[in-house]
């Protein structure tokens, strides 16, 4: 049943030959006016009634007969007498007849025979609404494919119209495929996984104006996946079906769909988003996600966003574009384009952005993405400091108030940022895990504002400001304590293995998990090596590396992995054992700019409130005693 990929064809291309083969049958609708925000006019909509549909005065006072007034002066107070001069009117009530002008309330003097006293003048229907000043009976008030907004509601409201033709919001069915699904919420076991896609898919169909419907899952079973492609075909105007779409021996949706219908297009040369299938059955869209989430996500954008819109008579939205300075070199594979997620801040004059986990499967990265950086299938890549243009995901004001912090990772920089964005709604703060080595890197070329490091130099025992004298030797910098924190090993349930000490890790031959080139941890772990008299060859795994404690805590929590060195809280995260080994110190390298900023003072402030410090403490294994304190460098 293995079905190899029949072309990997540009996606353009994909999409040009998917658009021409394939359309979604409009339909129409008549609505109530609760019902029509946000929905597309199908035909023109004209006034039945004119608005006003008489004329009304525009201000509080007196209407008058703009004649009678004539001559009227400081040097000549006109008197008018009421009735028959005048006649008092509010607001929007109707001129009485024979009256074609209102004076202002505030223009008249009331007399004690209820007569008043005009210095002014009236000129003919000032302060007047008009017959139809707002709307005219028969005058167009929207057009045909108008997208109705607020106003336009209140505009037909006026012109008289209680209900609307509008397109049809068309009919999607998600069928979620595998026999490793779950539903939401149920128990997982061991190589279960809940379906999450189907929520996500369903939410995009619904933000680009659509009517999905969620399917029950499917397992893996070709005449079951078949079954429900038709029970979907026989309801909705376009069909999707998650995961199934690969070259594996269980991926069935290319057979399914060629068995009643057409394929296209099984194959795109887009990384992540590779594995799709594009087809129609029964002259309807049917479209094979890829199973991981990423690629789903995209898929779904590139080629079930533009059947919508055009559907629905509108153009695809495009993100806005701004030019930013890479923090990270990246590299490429010719001939596949590349669509990687990036998180993106303003430091000194200029947005710089770094890149988030390539994956397909990390939905997270889409999660903390700002943009996204589009590497052509004919590049290699991008060097570190090349300015390249990115779409943004979030409005740019956004991304001007967002902070990037570099450097090592630590549950408290997250916190930071909670606290930061509840505290000050209009900031927010954004993590590139690059290691101690990468953050102090970062903070000299200027392309992020702060950095946690943890850096432990064997020759003098100190913490960061060696390497920070080395690598930074002209640079004003600063740096401020954060956090002393416990380092140890973290293991599974009960310490099965009895880890006590390093040479542990070598008598006993347990698997490690380590953490990447640069980071104060591994550093750490090598110093400890050094004074075991051991090397790296002696360490099982000592080349798998992980980004983030909580990385190193779900190898281990999966048995990948029998032990990792790691913070308390991240093993408290996986319900794992923690063997203390050594306090470290935890701090923060701040650029000279950065530093003598408001929003440095704004992060500052939040280390320093007694109530964040006692919330870090709660954690385990972290000591506030000098948060906040500047280290002499």
């Amino acid at each position: 049943m293995r079905k190899v990929y029949l072309s990997n064809t540009p996606r353009q291309e994909a999409l040009d030959i998917f658009m021409g083969q394939v359309n979604i049958a409009r339909r129409t609708e008549k609505l109530a006016l609760k019902e029509l925000l946000g929905r597309i006019t199908s035909k023109p909509v004209f006034a039945r009634l004119s608005m006003p549909g008489y004329h009304a005065a525009a201000m509080d006072g007196i209407a008058v007969r703009a004649e009678s007034t004539f001559g009227a002066s400081d040097q000549n107070p006109y008197k008018l007498k009421p009735e028959t001069n005048y006649s008092n009117i509010n607001t929007g009530s109707p001129l009485p007849a024979g009256f074609n002008a209102v004076i202002k309330i505030e223009e008249i003097q009331m007399l004690e025979d209820d007569s008043v006293e005009i210095i002014t003048p009236a000129t003919p229907w000032q302060h007047v609404r008009a017959v139809g000043e707002d709307v005219v009976a028969g005058e167009l008030i929207v057009s045909a494919g108008h997208c109705l907004r607020p106003p336009d509601l209140g505009a037909l409201i006026a012109g008289g119209i209680t209900e609307v033709e509008v397109i049809a919001k068309p009919r999607a069915a998600v069928i979620p495929s595998g026999s490793e699904l779950i539903e939401p919420g149920k128990e997982r076991k061991q190589g279960s996984i809940p379906d999450f896609n189907s929520t996500v898919i369903a939410a995009y169909l619904s933000e680009w104006g659509a009517e999905p419907t969620v399917m029950p899952i499917v397992p893996d079973d070709p005449v079951k996946i078949k079954a429900a492609l038709i029970s979907a075909l026989a309801k909705n105007d376009l069909v999707i079906i998650n995961a199934g779409s690969s070259a594996g021996e269980k991926d069935y949706t290319y057979k399914v769909i060629e068995e009643i219908g057409e394929v296209f297009i099984h194959g795109v040369s887009s990384r992540p988003g590779k594995p799709t299938i594009l087809g129609k059955a029964e002259s309807k869209p049917v479209i094979g996600l890829p199973g991981y989430p990423v690629s789903a996500y995209m898929s779904l954008e590139w080629f079930v966003q533009p059947l919508i819109f055009r559907c629905l008579g509108l153009p695809v939205p495009e993100r806005k574009k701004i030019a930013v300075t890479l923090g990270r070199r990246l590299t490429s594979e010719v001939g596949v384009e590349e669509f990687v997620r990036m998180s993106v801040g303003h430091v000194g004059d200029r947005y710089v952005a770094n890149p988030l986990t390539r994956g397909a499967g990390v939905t997270m990265s889409l999660v903390r993405a700002d943009g996204l950086l589009i590497i052509p299938a004919n590049s290699l890549g991008f060097e570190q400091d090349e300015t390249v243009e990115i779409e943004l995901y979030r409005p740019q004001n956004e991304i001007h108030n967002n902070l990037l912090a570099a450097g090592s990772h630590d549950l408290i920089i997250d916190l930071l940022g909670t606290a930061l964005k509840e505290n000050y709604p209009i900031m927010s703060l954004t993590s590139s895990h690059l290691g101690s080595m990468g953050g102090i890197t970062a903070i000299g070329h200027d392309q992020a504002h702060l950095a946690g490091i943890h850096l432990f130099d064997p020759a003098t025992k100190d913490y960061n400001r060696p390497y920070i004298r080395k690598m930074l030797p002209d640079r004003e910098v600063h740096l401020v304590n954060l956090t002393y924190r416990m380092q140890g090993w973290i293991v599974p349930k009960g310490n099965p293995d009895g880890i006590e000490k390093i040479e542990d890790l070598v008598n006993k031959k347990i698997a490690f998990i380590n953490r990447q080139k640069g980071a104060g941890t591994r550093i750490l772990f090598d110093h400890l090596l050094t004074e075991a008299g051991l090397s790296p060859d002696n360490i099982s795994g000592y080349e798998r590396e992980e980004y983030t404690h909580l990385n190193v805590a779900a190898a281990v929590a999966a048995g990948t992995a029998g032990v990792g060195m790691g913070i308390l809280p991240a093993a408290k995260a996986f319900d794992l054992d923690f063997i203390p080994l050594v306090e470290e110190r935890y701090d923060l390298l701040l650029s000279d700019l950065f530093y003598k900023s408001s929003e440095a003072g704004i992060l500052l402030k939040i280390i320093l409130d007694k109530s964040f410090q006692l919330k870090i403490e709660k954690l385990g294994g972290y000591s506030m005693r000098d948060a906040g304190k500047v280290i002499d460098l």
